[in-house]
């Protein structure tokens, strides 16, 4: 892989090969031809080879796979990439979750779909926007107040009377909460890292990383 592509730093099987595609990577830079998700922030799951896909590209915001070639990918800004696989690299899943598919259940509704229980699983978070740089609003908060977590741990106020969301917080809170301890992130902030990477609240109208997972 080439300078543009940010592997996931994570103690996943030799049989695994995941990652980020950068400012500069793209579609060429993935091991396999995709198989893209219509994603529309919900917390839909589907699965590579089954019938999700027979009526074309499906609406979902997350892919498992269990073949070896499968090869799972989503398209992210300043959303959360989340890549999972199984200890022994048999079972890969990645997952689309801004604030809304995280309050919706994303990252549940991909593990429901694994047969390893979460406790054997391992979950990489790849670049996304931080918290210094993602404010939001009342409404945004209030979505996580019935969720198994706290959250004044999650958001600070600023001075503007808003909040500070920390979303790759509350993605780890979810997971643990499931039972995934074996938790990896790229800390890269698409907000402040303008040289390599692409971010929606920053620029407006922009590109996307693919954040991908691949069984050899």
């Amino acid at each position: 892989m080439n300078d543009w592509v940010l592997r996931a730093d994570w103690p996943a099987p030799p049989s695994i090969v995941a990652g980020t595609t950068l400012r500069n990577g793209g579609e060429a830079d993935l091991p396999a031809p995709p198989q893209w998700l219509k994603q529309v922030h919900g917390n839909r799951a589907v699965v590579l080879g089954s019938p999700d896909f027979e009526a074309g590209v499906p609406e979902a915001d997350a892919v498992i796979g269990g073949r070896p070639g499968d090869l799972c990918v989503v398209r992210t800004a300043d959303c959360l990439p989340v890549l999972l696989c199984s200890e022994d690299g048999q079972e890969i899943a990645a997952v689309h979750a801004g604030w809304r598919g995280l309050a919706a259940g994303v990252i549940e509704a991909a593990v429901a779909r694994f047969s390893e229980p979460p406790r054997g699983l391992l979950a990489w978070i790849g670049p996304a926007i931080s918290q210094a740089a993602f404010e939001v609003g009342d409404e945004v908060r209030e979505q996580f107040g019935g969720l198994g977590v706290n959250p004044a741990d999650y958001f600070v106020a600023n001075e503007r009377g808003r909040w500070q969301a920390d979303l790759v917080g509350l993605a780890r809170a979810r997971m643990r909460a499931l039972g995934i301890t074996s938790i990896f992130a790229a800390n890269v902030c698409t907000y402040t890292d303008a040289a390599r990477c692409f971010s929606y609240r920053r620029d407006g109208e922009t590109g996307r990383h693919l954040s991908f997972i691949y069984r050899k």
